[in-house]
């Protein structure tokens, strides 16, 4: 499974452990940036690693910034991303179970390198539960298409 890794530089630091800890569990990874802890905007890798994940290039995404909501923001503005904010293990099961994510993200100054790869792994080995669920996800594509 190939998943594409963003962060800006709130973020770096966590990215990279992440980046190591899915290469080590045997995922091909794409590290879509940034480079460095020098401040940078989030929303340039965001949109990029939603583009890879909407294309189909990647089968999952990964965004960081310090909180997660703006690079969650910014993937999220990609037509057929879905990215949810993941804060503790119900989150990371349910934007997959229910809400169908193809994007999770995780805020830098909240989430230790060991929840992340509880969430991670509960993120990547969640199906989506379909059923009423379906329908709602449905709804939100037909208007995305509009």
């Amino acid at each position: 499974m190939k998943i594409a890794v963003a962060s800006d530089h709130g973020g770096y630091n966590l990215k990279q452990q992440i980046i190591s800890y899915l290469n080590s569990e045997g995922y091909e990874v794409v590290d879509c940036g940034t480079d460095s802890e020098k401040s940078c905007a989030y929303s340039r890798y965001g949109i990029l690693c939603g583009e890879l994940v909407a294309s189909g290039r990647v089968t999952y995404g990964v965004a960081i910034c310090t909180t997660g909501e703006g690079i969650m923001i910014a993937a999220n503005k990609v037509k057929g991303v879905r990215c949810g904010l993941v804060y503790n293990t119900m989150t990371a099961e349910y934007i997959r179970r229910h809400n169908d994510c193809n994007m999770m993200a995780m805020g830098a100054k909240f989430t230790t390198f060991e929840q992340a790869k509880e969430y991670l792994t509960l993120f990547l080995n969640t199906p989506f539960e379909g059923g009423r669920h379906k329908e709602r996800i449905e709804y939100f594509i037909h208007y995305e298409n509009k």
